[in-house]
């Protein structure tokens, strides 16, 4: 399980990253589920951390094939006609965004540890 803080590290990452290229963002938006959207990543946000972080690939295709299998697949929007998800069209910003924080949590850890 991921802890709050940890978590709003990485929303914050997203929001800066990704957020600002969602062509669903409501005005207002991020968060979006006060501005009345539903948002994949707001909804689905430690399944798609644990999800990124179970690739490591040049390609960006495992890491939808393993966002459909992680998330989508349990998600209660599964074969809504309304799906709130930016994961498949906004991945190739959503990955970095993790894996940058990634790469940075294990930077300090290591400057820790020294």
């Amino acid at each position: 399980m991921i802890a709050e803080a940890e978590l709003a590290e990485y929303l914050d990452e997203i929001r800066k990253q990704v957020c600002s290229r969602c062509v669903e963002r409501p005005p207002g938006g991020p968060p979006c589920l006060p501005a009345g959207k539903e948002c994949g990543i707001e909804l689905h946000l430690p399944a798609l951390i644990e999800a990124v972080r179970q690739i490591k690939s040049g390609s960006i295709i495992p890491y939808l094939e393993n966002n459909q299998l992680q998330i989508c697949e349990t998600c209660v929007h599964l074969h809504d006609s309304m799906c709130p998800c930016p994961l498949h069209y906004l991945a190739c910003l959503i990955v970095p965004a993790i894996e940058a924080v990634d790469e940075r949590r294990q930077q300090q850890l290591g400057a820790a540890l020294s």
